[in-house]
């Protein structure tokens, strides 16, 4: 497939859902798609500087507050690659730095954890078991919180993360390292800025609403701190990972 035609089939994934809400932005979406498509010439790089996003970025200040906060209203938000891929938060876990023995950040200051003691709403990339990635956004204000992706629903871009991953495409995202490798994030995205940078990755809204009533569990994997009910999932979501246990359901929006 030449890189044309697989760029108008990314364009068509990427606004297929968009395209149901009838909005101005996603007819905006569409005529500039058809733009695109229309100049076949042009260069591939210049198609990905271009990228439609699904959703729009979430500003700074949406970052700057408590993680157990931010990652309660990470749900249902978007993971986007400029390239095309995209996948809807189901899972996260919160970490409070000095508050928080599970926190990479617990003893203070590092050379590897130094993303989470910067500016809100970077991106924060560790390596662990000595082979996967797995990534975070940093909150707060420079206290060292932030909120490990844990899952993804794939929403577009599914062939890129099938030719990384080599799976099913249940398992594509449902796991931090699992999605890690399905949009090919290593170190070199540690620190990237999610909200303007010059980066590929960004969360966006789209519009969607996080889960009126979230569950609400124990995080998982870790050693220390475990009783702590920071880990938050969209109820009944095939896609999130681990296990279903459910401490309570509590409403957002109450």
């Amino acid at each position: 497939m030449r890189r044309s035609e697989s760029y108008r089939h990314y364009t068509y994934e990427r606004l297929a859902p968009c395209e149901g809400r009838k909005s101005n932005s996603s007819r905006v979406r569409v005529r500039i798609a058809a733009w695109l498509c229309s100049y076949p010439s042009l260069t591939w790089r210049a198609r990905t500087e271009m990228a439609i996003w699904i959703g729009k970025p979430l500003p700074r200040a949406f970052y700057a507050r408590d993680a157990r906060i931010v990652a309660s209203q990470l749900l249902n938000k978007l993971f986007e690659c400029r390239d095309g891929r995209a996948g809807r938060i189901v899972e996260v876990e919160a970490y409070c730095g000095d508050l928080d023995a599970a926190a990479h950040t617990y003893r203070g200051k590092t050379a590897r954890n130094a993303a989470m003691f910067g500016p809100p709403g970077h991106l924060y990339v560790y390596f662990t078991y000595g082979m996967h990635w797995c990534c975070n956004a940093v909150c707060g204000s420079g206290e060292g919180w932030a909120v490990l992706i844990r899952a993804l629903q794939p929403v577009a871009g599914l062939d890129a993360m099938r030719a990384l991953r080599g799976t099913r495409d249940l398992d594509l995202c449902r796991g931090p390292a699992r999605l890690a490798q399905a949009f090919g994030i290593t170190g070199n995205e540690d620190g990237e800025d999610l909200v303007r940078g010059p980066g590929r990755l960004r969360i966006t809204d789209d519009g969607r609403e996080p889960p009126a009533a979230a569950q609400i569990s124990a995080r998982i994997g870790i050693s220390k701190a475990k009783d702590f009910p920071w880990r938050w999932s969209v109820p009944d979501n095939q896609y999130v990972s681990g296990p279903r246990g459910v401490l309570r359901n509590v409403s957002l929006h109450s």
